[in-house]
């Protein structure tokens, strides 16, 4: 499905303990594959977020917004060689994600407040530009956490499983020496995602009813963001 230009992909989250998550993963391996960038089990997210002096991403999120959307730094076990800036779209039930590779050094700039470099590059990053100098958007956050992926090719289908989701603690530079995380969740607790295109199949629709968990609206960004305001009381 598309909209406004964007490809649009359905997203379900359930928070879910130790033992749902041993149960999915035994059936989710006799008919999936996992993803062929992890290594060993999984790979280490690691994602600045980007917001404006109102919070604005936070509390539009958390009044329910309609139509909203995020800014952020991704990389990957804290390496350098893989950065993206990303924007990810929310238009009701549906998500898109717009990516764009930036280097080690432009991101360095980022988080010193230089955003001129944005101009020349692409659709993504023109639009952080412009964010950027009419709402003063900025790096606030760092959100991290260790992921397991499985894909399921009919439907477009991936489910992964996020653990140890932590927040940062001070620098939200991720590969400064200064960097330090703490966590926002209660141990064993994760947070599996089922992302589609169309339609959910119904052998996956099947392993995922086998647990007994709810759907939430679960934001990474305000779940950390609430567990820093906690922590710094």
């Amino acid at each position: 499905m598309k909209y406004s230009g964007h490809v649009l992909r359905h997203e379900i989250k359930y928070y879910i303990n130790e033992k749902h998550y041993f149960n999915l993963c035994r059936r989710l391996k006799v008919i999936t594959k996992q993803d062929s960038n992890a290594k060993k089990d999984g790979y280490l997210v690691s994602s600045v977020y980007f917001d404006d002096p109102c919070r604005s991403a936070l509390e539009e999120k958390k009044a329910g917004a309609e139509f909203r959307k995020k800014y952020r730094l991704r990389c990957y076990n804290r390496e350098d060689k893989l950065i993206r800036l990303e924007c990810k779209k929310k238009y009701g039930d549906f998500i898109a994600k717009e990516s764009a590779e930036i280097s080690r050094r432009e991101y360095d700039l980022l988080l010193k407040g230089e955003y001129d470099f944005l101009l020349e590059k692409d659709k993504t990053c023109r639009e952080l530009y412009l964010a950027h100098h009419i709402r003063l958007l900025k790096p606030i956050l760092s959100v991290e956490y260790f992921r397991e992926a499985y894909i399921f090719e009919i439907g477009n289908v991936r489910i992964t499983f996020d653990k140890n989701i932590s927040f940062s603690v001070s620098d939200y530079d991720v590969f400064s020496e200064y960097y330090s995380v703490c966590q926002a969740l209660e141990q064993g607790i994760m947070i599996m995602e089922v992302k589609f295109d169309e339609l959910l199949p119904d052998v996956i629709l099947q392993v995922i009813s086998t647990v007994a968990a709810d759907r939430c609206a679960i934001s990474k960004y305000v779940m950390c963001s609430e567990a820093k305001e906690v922590y710094l009381r």
